[in-house]
């Protein structure tokens, strides 16, 4: 109802001040002393002029916009709609045989442009006004603004619009020169990034917000490395596809995430190449509750494929990502199935019903320690749940089918490791026989998962702490979820059957150095503020993952960051035989004839190695 009066108001001020315009116009023409025939014409041909340049207006939508944010641009469109309404004017009364002095007509322009433009210059002003004194007695943060390119002049402007968020930006840096010494809607630039601890310390920064939005990681990482030291918060824009519209607002800003933290560029996909493989095809996604396999869910619905099967045990998440896609793909056919992968039968009917052409599957039971307590689960669910959804995959002839395996499965010390790599040997094994295209994909932790450690930290920060690590020296590969899925994809793109794709993730991350970042990043100091505990390695844990089982056995892809895995010279031979030998007897053997079952499986397997390791470290320690 206020946006109809505020549009009627303005309205009305602009037909008033356009009349004032055309008056003006004949009252200069003629010398302040307006002769009276001239004085009739203009009343004979007021309402024509204002009401042709008031319909350009309503044409041009003028009026939908929020004039309190008016920019140089806006005023420069209103000046062309200004024109563009005094030519339509001019037009019509020529056309209707009215002659007017000639001078009329850049007369009237101009004083309408003055007025009109005057009036929205006045409004925003107040507004501004009006808004400091409304919030005056908000103590303002200091804010220096990485990036003084076009993201960091809108984010300025933006902040200065919006004086209730409590932000002052008080300076800039970066590290174009010609930016130097300049200022940006009064915000100098006063360094590079360099200069960051420098600039904070004389200006007293509050905060810092990171605005450039197309910078590599490594640029985003040595900012947060410099304020962490000096415990400043850092924020940013999103990355540059974040911002799929172009806009950065107030509303952009976020908390740097631990996401950020990588050091390394994320990896990028070939969107052309995804896209022939799934568009049309009926996708299924088991284990499409879980924190991959919902992510793979929303990038496979952008690829829009006839059918979208997700499939899980547990219907809580499932509902969740159902309707997330039903909000943003409403013409997609997505159909949830409640269903459990060891079920054999089950299986074969839904794979009858539902025929899929893709298969990616990521449910799992995947926490090492709770899995070397359960190994009995892990065998049924990780192995032969995997061989059920292989064998109805060759059956009714999938065209490729996607597993989702683990660094853990390279060398594995755990059962949960162990059964990720029977599974890879699995697929490795059928896809001999079948023309289904088998392929696993491995890759190391991911950021944010269920039962990662970032969440885990993440709450213990919150509660206060201590922070707990396992071991001063474990280290861990570590990828984003969107990064794991588009990986994912990827190889789904590119598989001819058989291989185990790897990405190339950069360097490991040391978890004691992870702690303490993500402490930091929550304004606290480590081991002042928020203890850090070390409470030894868990069940089934390495200090070092490795993503390779030999470092000289892959060969490279056209994707820069994915590698294959050369097959290992190990002949299978009746893998699958034995597995449908012991499939009864599982629930029969204990955990030592459990583990004794995997290691014939998979000779690498070694149990024994966290108790030789940390026998190793304590007489290390003790030299």
């Amino acid at each position: 109802m206020w946006k109809n009066k505020r549009k009627i108001l303005l309205l009305l001020i602009d037909i008033i001040l356009l009349n004032i315009a055309y008056f003006l116009a004949f009252y200069l023409r003629f010398d302040y002393t307006i002769p009276h025939q001239y004085f009739l014409l203009y009343k004979k041909t007021f309402y024509i002029v204002v009401a042709v340049t008031v319909v350009t207006f309503v044409f041009f939508k003028q009026y939908n916009k929020i004039w309190r944010y008016a920019s140089l641009h806006d005023i420069m469109d209103l000046i062309i709609f200004i024109t563009i309404g005094s030519a339509m004017a001019a037009f019509v009364l020529l056309f209707l045989q009215i002659r007017l002095p000639r001078s009329i007509y850049p007369l009237y322009w101009f004083l309408s442009a003055l007025l009109i433009g005057g009036s929205r210059i006045a409004y925003r002003s107040y507004m501004e006004n009006n808004s400091k004194v409304k919030v005056k007695n908000i103590k303002y943060k200091k804010v220096l603004i990485v990036g003084a390119g076009d993201a960091g002049r809108i984010l300025v402007r933006e902040i200065k619009n919006h004086p209730e968020t409590g932000l002052k930006p008080v300076a800039m840096v970066d590290d174009d020169v010609s930016k130097l010494h300049r200022s940006i809607d009064d915000v100098p630039v006063v360094g590079k990034i360099d200069d960051i601890q420098e600039v904070i310390t004389e200006k007293e920064i509050d905060e810092v917000i990171f605005a450039i939005p197309s910078a590599p990681r490594t640029v985003l990482k040595k900012v947060i490395d410099k304020c962490s030291e000096m415990r400043i918060k850092v924020k940013t824009l999103p990355a540059i596809y974040e911002l799929v519209d172009g806009t950065i607002s107030i509303s952009s800003i976020r908390d740097v995430d631990i996401n950020d933290l990588l050091g390394r560029e994320p990896v990028k996909i070939d969107l052309e190449e995804i896209s022939s493989y799934i568009k049309g095809k009926k996708v299924m996604v088991t284990g499409g509750g879980g924190s991959i396999g919902s992510e793979l869910c929303r990038q496979v619905a952008r690829f829009s494929p006839s059918r979208l099967i997700i499939l899980d045990i547990y219907e809580n998440n499932m509902y969740e990502v159902q309707q997330e896609l039903k909000r943003k793909y409403p013409e997609l056919d997505i159909v949830c199935l409640v269903a459990n992968i060891r079920e054999e039968k089950k299986m074969n009917k839904i794979f009858s019903k539902y025929t899929p052409d893709i298969v990616f599957h990521a449910a799992a039971h995947k926490h090492v320690p709770l899995m070397e307590d359960s190994p009995h689960e892990a065998i049924k669910n990780n192995v032969y749940g995997t061989l059920n959804l292989v064998k109805v995959s060759d059956l009714y002839n999938v065209n490729r089918f996607v597993m989702i395996s683990t660094d853990k499965a390279v060398n594995p010390t755990s059962v949960m490791g162990a059964s990720k790599r029977i599974c890879e040997m699995i697929i490795q094994e059928y896809d001999k026989k079948s023309k289904t295209e088998f392929v696993a994909v491995r890759f190391g932790n991911v950021l944010g998962s269920n039962g990662s450690v970032i969440p885990l930290f993440k709450k213990q920060i919150a509660e206060g702490g201590p922070v707990t690590v396992t071991h001063e020296e474990v280290k861990r590969y570590f990828m984003t979820i969107p990064e794991a899925v588009q990986l994912v994809i990827q190889a789904g793109a590119m598989a001819k059957g058989g291989e185990i794709f790897v990405l190339d993730m950069g360097e490991p991350v040391k978890i004691i150095d992870l702690a303490r970042t993500l402490i930091r990043l929550s304004g606290f100091e480590p081991d002042v503020d928020i203890p850090i505990k070390i409470i030894g390695l868990r069940p089934g844990e390495k200090l070092f993952e490795e993503l390779l089982i030999s470092d000289d056995k892959y060969v490279s892809t056209k994707h820069e960051k994915i590698f294959i895995e050369k097959p290992v010279s190990v002949e299978y031979g009746n893998l699958i035989l034995t597995l449908e030998k012991y499939k009864d007897k599982i629930d029969d053997m204990n955990e030592d004839e459990i583990r004794e079952f995997i290691k014939s499986l998979v000779p690498e397997y070694n149990p024994d190695y966290q108790r030789f390791l940390m026998e190793e470290i304590a007489a290390t320690e003790i030299e």
